[in-house]
């Protein structure tokens, strides 16, 4: 499952709805993933009124926008991530993972340990259902902005946005990764 997991952008399906039900089984099912010391500070924000979809997207597309012509990686995926960034108002559903923390400041010391305890379960199990997502963070540029529109407390903190919704076309095929041998290291660097 995982060699077919891709960040899906071109092929999300924009105009058929995805029922919550589904949506929710998918967060079920994510529940599951390990989190660290079993705390459980993940929090879900599930954005389904156009609305809100439109705002959050606004924000998105300011940001890119910002970004300008910065192109680094893979032209294709820059270019997907353009389309992504002009459709975002149309994907039926914006699940929002954050974490809830002790008080309003992020936690001092490891930030791996404490997004690492969010990172897994943001899979969604979506794709098992059919369900294209991609991993976006460029609307944190305007956290602030997007907290308000949430009705977030401060508390709480997004760590990315996940447009979902069907896909369109058939299957998937692992992607291009470098040789295991250019990132494996043994005992050393």
């Amino acid at each position: 499952m995982l060699t077919t997991t891709r960040s899906v952008r071109r092929r999300l399906d924009l105009t058929r709805p995805v029922d919550i039900v589904l949506v929710r089984e998918c967060l079920r099912i994510a529940l599951q993933a390990p989190n660290g010391s079993n705390v459980q500070r993940w929090r879900w924000i599930v954005v389904t009124d156009p609305d809100r979809r439109v705002a959050l997207a606004d924000l998105y597309r300011k940001a890119w926008q910002q970004r300008g012509d910065e192109r680094t990686g893979d032209p294709r995926v820059h270019d997907s991530a353009g389309h992504l960034a002009e459709n975002l108002h149309r994907v039926p559903v914006l699940v929002i993972p954050c974490l809830e923390l002790p008080g309003e400041e992020l936690l001092h010391g490891n930030q791996a340990g404490l997004w690492g305890s969010l990172l897994p379960a943001a899979w969604l199990a979506a794709r098992t259902r059919k369900l294209g997502t991609a991993w976006t963070t460029l609307h944190l540029k305007y956290e602030h902005e997007a907290a308000d529109l949430l009705g977030l407390p401060g508390t709480v903190r997004q760590g990315a946005l996940i447009p979902t919704a069907h896909v369109r076309g058939a299957g998937f095929r692992p992607a291009w990764r470098l040789p295991l041998d250019q990132v494996v290291r043994v005992d050393r660097w």
